[in-house]
């Protein structure tokens, strides 16, 4: 795994030790940044929330194109250490925010963010259920972009939601959406 542009590109990335995260392969996070680079243009000064962040390659690649902020949000200790490993490597812990527990247990937003990036386990409906709440709680204004990447057969519906565009990628499915 590498950053593919910005800052550190071609910096490697730490991936966790186990088996309990699947990190999105670089071809799949090239065409997600593709995607939102047309929709947003520059990256540079956004709020990022990368949820589910694994390795945290996503909310990396946010920051290394010019993102303010990432907070990262995972559950997995193996993750975690990888996470804070790829963070401190690049000099990104000032620009981090990581909390170590469950998306679904995050409160309140202190504030909107400009991108919300998704990437649940596979064939359960996490990312879904996880936009649905955070979207009740604050974290997503009408101008937020959200990401959810989930199996290639696998749909995302969340009330209050509009998908903007669906892409496969492998046995990959981007779906960018915007609130209603």
């Amino acid at each position: 795994m590498r950053v593919i542009s910005g800052e550190w590109r071609g910096r490697k990335l730490l991936a966790p030790k186990n088996d309990a995260t699947r990190p999105t392969a670089d071809r799949t996070r090239e065409t997600l940044f593709s995607m939102l680079a047309s929709r947003l243009g520059s990256f540079e000064g956004l709020y990022v929330a990368d949820l589910f962040a694994g390795s945290g390659a996503l909310g990396i690649e946010a920051l290394s194109r010019g993102a303010e902020q990432c907070l990262f949000a995972e559950q997995d200790r193996d993750a975690l250490d990888a996470l804070k490993k790829n963070l401190a490597t690049l000099g990104a812990t000032a620009r981090a925010d990581v909390r170590a527990g469950s998306v679904l247990t995050l409160g309140p937003a202190r504030r909107s963010y400009d991108l919300l990036l998704l990437d649940a386990p596979y064939a359960t409906g996490a990312g879904s259920v996880a936009l649905d709440k955070l979207g009740r709680l604050g974290w997503i204004a009408p101008e937020t972009w959200v990401s959810v990447e989930t199996g290639e057969k696998e749909v995302v519906e969340v009330a209050g939601f509009e998908i903007d565009a669906e892409r496969k990628v492998g046995k990959a499915k981007l779906t960018l959406l915007r609130a209603a």
